[in-house]
């Protein structure tokens, strides 16, 4: 049956980060939908921000596009050119290499859910407001210097 049942599929809050930088997402809780499913061409998330989650450290992919859409809630969508509210039914593209760091926040009180869907890749990707990469799937600092 194509109709996922989101109760039985696994929810996580883990993050690859080093401890310096995975504070702001200790409040987002999310569901990796396209494995469990069958699908190999992109990967899905259900991804729930408790009040006060960041969905990721602000980033940019090189050779990833990124789509989302709102569920319920609200969260603030911060990227280059500003702040923009995201609501239930709002989406927003995020294509690869165009150098425009983004993360949605959620500033309310109550959560918000969303839909993320990307293509699982190795692709490096840029982390502006830190001293923080991501290259051969692996966290170093800009410099390339190993956390400590």
């Amino acid at each position: 049956m194509p109709k996922l049942d989101l109760d039985t599929i696994p929810q996580t809050n883990a993050t690859g980060y080093p401890v310096a930088y995975a504070g702001v997402v200790e409040g987002r809780w999310y569901q990796r939908l396209a494995a469990v499913s069958g699908l190999s061409d992109f990967g899905v998330s259900h991804v729930t921000l408790k009040p006060g989650a960041w969905s990721a450290q602000r980033h940019w992919h090189e050779d990833e596009d990124e789509f989302v859409v709102m569920l319920t809630g609200e969260a603030v969508l911060v990227d280059d050119s500003g702040e923009t509210v995201m609501r239930a039914g709002d989406c927003a593209v995020f294509p690869k290499d165009d150098g425009n760091g983004h993360v949605l926040q959620n500033r309310s009180d109550t959560e918000c859910v969303f839909i993320a869907v990307g293509r699982p890749s190795q692709s490096d990707c840029h982390y502006p407001d830190i001293d923080m990469h991501l290259t051969g799937g692996r966290f170093v600092r800009k410099d390339g210097s190993a956390f400590g």
